[in-house]
């Protein structure tokens, strides 16, 4: 039989045992395609919609405590140290300086990398440095690592 020639003429022409046989492969075709296509598809687009709604969510509270954000400035602590001895110091507080390598980026900046450290660590020591030191981040290139939790990070850091 040819797929031009199906119509209800030509089913109903076939025998009782293919009508059932045909019945039960187009129920168990509209199954598949229920089960297989349908419904993963909108369970995506419900969890694609809900997390489309948290991030507006979170943006929407972003840009609330963004300008109070901005009016508390860091205390920046003037100790006279240069940016290197501060990233090494504060580094060595944090055990990220076995992982550190420094090499001077230009005036006030300091180019750093670091293999294999804890992401959350990593954070941490640069949230420290902006809050105590005034230490921002210029330009920054993170990376995950082979294992879990672990980045690898280049970064220019500036004094001021």
């Amino acid at each position: 039989m040819k797929l031009s020639s199906l119509s209800i003429e030509s089913y109903s022409a076939l025998p009782k045992r293919e009508r059932r046989m045909v019945l039960g492969a187009a129920a168990v075709v509209a199954l598949l395609f229920l089960f297989g296509v349908v419904l993963p598809l909108d369970r995506n687009v419900s969890h694609t919609q809900q997390r489309l709604s948290q991030k507006r969510a979170d943006l929407s509270w972003m840009q609330s405590v963004a300008p109070e954000l901005a009016a508390a400035a860091p205390p920046v602590v003037a100790s006279g140290e240069s940016l290197l001895v501060i990233i090494d110091r504060s580094a060595r507080e944090t055990n990220l300086a076995s992982a550190l390598t420094t090499e001077p980026a230009g005036p006030g900046s300091v180019s750093v990398r670091l293999q294999k450290v804890s992401f959350d660590a990593l954070i941490t020591w640069l949230a420290s440095l902006a809050q105590v030191y005034g230490v921002s981040v210029e330009s920054a290139s993170i990376e995950k690592a082979d294992a879990e939790g672990l980045a690898n990070a280049a970064l220019v850091l500036h004094m001021g």
